[in-house]
């Protein structure tokens, strides 16, 4: 216990108390015997580094799990980090590049080695940062996905799945990244608008008929053509369906196939069909009875133009990026006389007309993303969905907020093969081994790869590894020991009490660690999933590298303190809806500290320190009865929006007790009149609001905590307040609700008036029942000194306040002019109807309102509002006049 500083000063005890925490398992403390609650953490990417998106997921967990801890529960919360293949391996291979050294240059086990060193040296910078956001998790426990443990369970899991069916190797098309010579999924895919053309081809039909006039924004890719697609309604094409087209350049004879992919809308109505570089043509191909093996691949791994299977592309166009294939190609067919010209509006005549094209993008590697035609291992999702589906249905794996559910369904029950593996060094190898033939050997050990294939088979292994997401779907029970651990509920740690995670990655690791966990553990990963919106930039945009409009969480906790920061997150998460990122607000909750700081400070020096009981202590007095009552209903409210995961409710519940009713009237009403009684009370209540603002503000609450009293426990691991609602007593909470509305109407009505602060007005009131004249007589004091009233003779002009039946009528004559006060409200109400009017005209023009920005409207709306208000609270001021 130590008297407080007079500046709040978050550096200062952040760093301090964190460590304290850890190196005392705080985060972790003993409880045998106590209700298990667990909750993992979406395992950040271990080349990353703090982000806003990491800052809100972690604190809306670790105000969940310190809410868990503080009621009582063994509350453990999962940390770990992802081994992240494809970006781990970029930041290896270049440092590498600055020596001048190639992957390429060292065998696959020799830079493999490197990146364990690369890890070792730098691998923990984000869970340094978690700790400055004041995450309470188990870092004795700490998991990595390329752990020997947790590697055991990836190779279980995947040789279970491809000995029941579940997991194969297919010939599919996948987005490729010829940067990085690797597939990838679609969540590495960033889509981005690109000027590009749409060209216009005629095909010759092989028969001399006529020609077919195909559109395409790819006209490289007729070099792989195996079709063209028409719709089978389409009248202008029916004669021509079954027929064959003799391709330009290459010759190929490929036929008119109807499918109803073709849009007979768009373009000529007719499709080039290239299924292996296209997925919808991929899908078309399979209707129409192509086999995958069958299907043309013109590009190589790095995207450069390859020989088909049928040797028809001429050897002019072998070798080209893809780029300058589409330049080759269109010059060819512009000498063939088969590219249409595009006119445009003045008549010119252009090769295609310019087209802005919804391009696919490498996130990483930056280059133009390619679907190809390869080998990759694949997961029945479909299958393996269905428990999934079941779940959400019946309400075992709880989805919050509800409106993800269709989403969900519809993504689900439409869900393709899942694409496992990766042309990666860096990760899990496959456990698969092949013969010369092709055959593979699935098994968790070469030994037993070998036992299959027989002695003396030559087996060589796949050297691709598995998607980070196929490991990371294990987290629930991997990092709790499965396979070894056999039991099912994992020491009552499965499934998981809930899961939160951003819903950009519901499909991609959410509902995958429902699969697998499903499949593997008969029982849902998690009981409810809270999925919660993006962080965006002030004016609502999405946050990016690109657009220099990103923000550094780091910075924010350095300028205002991690405390602050956290319960930004708390106060804007309305479940699922974006957050816009708003530094004022930030600046806000430090000052919503400071307050809270100062109040202690208040009570520290008129000898009120922290409560020796759990229950509230005997009250007497209306004011203390009021806050009792008051501290268990905002307590009341925290436990049921916390229930309910909304955030927002919880932190707005206990700002607004402990800014309006403890810190703003509370103190000010004991003020001058603090007994041992009120001691008791006022401690008691400062002692629930640090226990329950806690898991929002963590470092204040426990530096105040230690520093009203002398404690046997810290407040990480103190007792949540049990909210007993017979401790309400409602004649005190109407008395001084009565009293507060009477002190603000009073204050309110001077401040409009412009009645001087320091002059003391004498007050008169009429048609007071008993009730009020009783409060009137118990109060007088607190009424003469708040509100700056006393009892007296009232005559000449006056203003009148009504509260509930009784009219207070105050003296002004002698404070104001009363002509002047009644002239400039009368502008003041003039000025503001006419602003107001004038708002409202533009808001009632539907060409404003259609044709503005939605930034302007929007803040012509709050305008009209605040005139509005102003104009009606300065019309309440002059009725007030007598």
């Amino acid at each position: 216990m130590s008297e407080l500083p007079k500046t709040f000063d978050p550096a200062a005890i952040e760093s301090r108390w964190y460590s304290h925490w850890e190196e005392n398992g705080l985060f972790r403390p003993e409880r045998p015997g106590a209700e298990p609650w667990t909750i993992v953490n979406p395992p950040p990417n271990v080349t990353g580094s703090l982000h806003i998106g990491h800052a809100l997921d972690n604190t809306l967990q670790d105000i969940l799990t310190r809410h868990a801890r503080l009621k009582g529960k063994d509350a453990l919360w999962v940390v770990g980090t992802d081994h992240a293949g494809i970006a781990t391996q970029m930041v290896v291979e270049r440092q590498m590049a600055l020596k001048q050294q190639k992957r390429t240059d060292f065998t696959r086990d020799e830079f493999v080695a490197k990146v364990w060193e690369w890890k070792a040296e730098s691998g923990g910078q984000i869970t340094g940062q978690l700790r400055r956001l004041g995450c309470s998790m188990d870092w004795a426990n700490e998991r990595f996905t390329m752990d020997p443990g947790f590697s055991k369970a990836v190779l279980k899991v995947f040789v279970e799945l491809h000995r029941q069916g579940l997991l194969y190797r297919d010939k599919r098309l996948v987005n490729w990244d010829p940067g990085l010579g690797t597939a990838i999924s679609d969540l590495e895919v960033e889509t981005r608008e690109v000027k590009g053309s749409f060209w216009q081809i005629r095909y010759p039909l092989a028969d001399g008929s006529g020609t077919i006039t195909v559109a395409t924004t790819r006209p490289e890719t007729m070099l792989a053509d195996m079709a063209v697609a028409v719709h089978p309604e389409d009248a202008r094409y029916k004669d021509m369906i079954g027929k064959q087209i003799k391709l330009p350049i290459t010759g190929r004879l490929i036929p008119v196939i109807a499918d109803e992919h073709a849009d007979p809308s768009l373009g000529t109505g007719a499709v080039k069909i290239t299924p292996g570089h296209d997925f919808n043509d991929f899908e078309v191909g399979k209707r129409a009875g192509m086999k995958a093996g069958e299907m043309l691949n013109m590009l190589d791994a790095k995207a450069n133009v390859a020989q088909t299977a049928d040797g028809l592309i001429p050897a002019a166009f072998l070798g080209l990026s893809s780029t300058d294939a589409r330049k080759a190609v269109v010059a060819r067919l512009k000498a063939d006389g088969v590219l249409v010209p595009h006119v445009d509006k003045e008549g010119v005549e252009h090769d295609a007309e310019p087209r802005t094209i919804q391009t696919p993008f490498g996130d990483r590697s930056g280059v133009v993303i390619e679907p190809w035609l390869t080998d990759q291992w694949y997961v029945d999702a479909k299958t393996l969905a269905q428990p999934a589906i079941e779940a959400v249905k019946s309400g075992a794996i709880r989805l919050v907020p509800k409106t993800w559910e269709k989403t969900f369904f519809n993504w689900m029950e439409n869900i393709q093969p899942w694409c496992v593996s990766r042309q990666l060094w860096w990760g899990h190898q496959i456990p698969a081994w092949f013969d010369a033939d092709g055959t593979a050997y699935v098994a968790e050990t070469e030994a037993e790869a070998q036992a299959q294939a027989g002695e003396g088979v030559a087996l060589t292994r796949d050297p691709d590894v598995l998607d980070t997401w196929f490991s990371s779907a294990l987290w629930p029970f991997a990092t709790m020991g499965w396979p070894e651990n056999t039991d099912p509920t994992l020491g009552g740690r499965y499934p998981n009490d809930v899961l939160i995670s951003g819903f950009d990655i519901l499909f991609f690791w959410d509902a995958r660690m429902m699969m697998q966990g499903m499949h593997f553990m008969k029982d849902v990963p998690f009981r409810t999933l809270y999925l919660h919106g993006l962080v965006r930039a002030a004016d609502g945009a999405k946050m990016s590298k690109s657009k220099g409009n990103t923000v550094d969480p780091l910075g924010l906790i350095d300028k205002y303190g991690a405390d602050a920061l956290r319960f930004f997150m708390a106060a804007m998460e309305s479940q699922g809806r974006d957050i816009k990122m708003d530094e004022k607000r930030v600046e806000g909750y430090r000052n919503f500290a400071t307050k809270l700081w100062n109040a202690s400070r208040f009570c520290q020096a008129n000898g009120i320190g922290g409560s020796t009981t759990l229950e509230p202590p005997a009250a007497t007095h209306p004011v203390n009865k009021w806050i009792v009552g008051e501290a268990i209903k905002a307590i009341q409210s925290v436990d049921l929006a916390l229930g309910e995961y909304r955030f927002d409710a919880a932190a707005n519940a206990i700002y607004q007790f402990v800014w309006s009713q403890f810190c703003d009237w509370y103190l000010e009403l004991i003020k001058g009149g603090i007994d041992e009684e009120t001691k008791a009370v006022a401690g008691w209540v400062l002692d629930q609001i640090l226990v329950v603002l806690h898991p929002f503000m963590p470092f204040i609450t426990e530096e105040l905590w230690h520093a009203l009293a002398p404690r046997d426990h810290d407040l990480i691991v103190a007792h949540w307040p049990m909210a007993d609602a017979r401790a309400i007593e409602p004649a005190a909470a109407q008395e001084i609700d009565w009293l507060i509305r009477l002190v603000s109407e009073v204050r309110s009505s001077r401040t409009e008036l412009n009645v001087p602060p320091g002059a003391r007005l004498p007050y008169a009131v009429a048609d007071a029942g008993a009730e009020t004249q009783a409060r009137l007589q118990r109060n007088a004091a607190t009424i003469a000194r708040l509100a700056r009233i006393d009892p007296g003779d009232v005559s000449g002009g006056t203003a009148q306040v009504v509260v509930d039946e009784a009219t207070f009528r105050i003296a002004l004559g002698d404070v104001i002019d009363l002509a002047a006060e009644r002239t400039r409200l009368a502008k003041a109400i003039a000025a503001a109807e006419k602003e107001r009017d004038g708002l409202a005209g533009r808001l009632n023009n539907p060409s404003f309102v259609e044709r503005a920005k939605p930034e302007a409207v929007e803040k012509a709306r709050a305008d009209h509002a605040e005139k509005a208000a102003e104009a009606e609270r300065l019309a309440a001021a002059l009725s007030r006049l007598g």
